[in-house]
């Protein structure tokens, strides 16, 4: 599956989930200083932004390392990437990543994994190693993403009172749908390759 620019960047945006990720930011930033927000927002966004990138030049090399191919990447991300989807169309009152610990956030649970979680990094490698040559076009995508959800972590509170919890809740079902059939997509692509590599 060759991937543009235009629909990495919306494969990321999907699995980065900005809009799913304002009610957890709104929670956990609520017994937050409201003069320290904004540094909060920021550092967790770069920290996110910084993981993505080294997994862009770093994710490669590793799997070569570890003997991982692109099928099986392909298959695993994709499982993950289900998981997720599954957890967004029926989202149920816990988090998909467990419990978040008391206090400022720092890391976990807002930059790792709710932002850059196990699928966004999955396919920030699968783009890099299925097309080393455009690293810095999948850098420039990772940015724009990391953009997006930078805008919405900021605007935060206002989409939430805008949209309400039912307007939520209502565009992470459909962008779990959406992500579900990249899921699947992602799967079979696997599974094809890994049936085309016995004949």
């Amino acid at each position: 599956m060759d991937y543009s620019f235009g629909s990495a960047v919306v494969i990321l945006l999907l699995v980065t989930d900005p809009l799913g990720n304002i009610p957890l930011f709104v929670a956990l930033l609520k017994p937050v200083d409201p003069a320290r927000r904004l540094r909060v927002i920021l550092r967790e966004c770069a920290i996110a932004l910084a993981v993505l990138i080294i997994c862009i030049f770093a994710g490669d090399p590793l799997l070569t390392l570890l003997g991982v191919s692109d099928r099986s990447l392909n298959i695993a991300g994709g499982v993950i990437l289900f998981v997720i989807a599954l957890h967004m169309v029926f989202r149920s009152g816990n988090s998909a990543f467990g419990d978040a610990p008391a206090g400022e956030p720092f890391i976990v649970p807002l930059a790792i994994p709710s932002i850059a979680g196990p699928t966004a990094i999955a396919t920030v490698i699968l783009l890099a190693s299925r097309a080393p040559q455009r690293v810095l076009e999948w850098t420039a995508a990772v940015a724009v993403a990391m953009a997006v959800t930078l805008a919405a972590m900021l605007f935060a509170n206002r989409i939430a009172r805008a949209i309400g919890e039912r307007g939520l809740a209502a565009l992470e079902r459909l962008m779990g749908l959406v992500l579900t059939a990249v899921a699947v997509e992602m799967i079979l692509r696997g599974v094809e390759e890994f049936v085309r590599g016995l004949h």
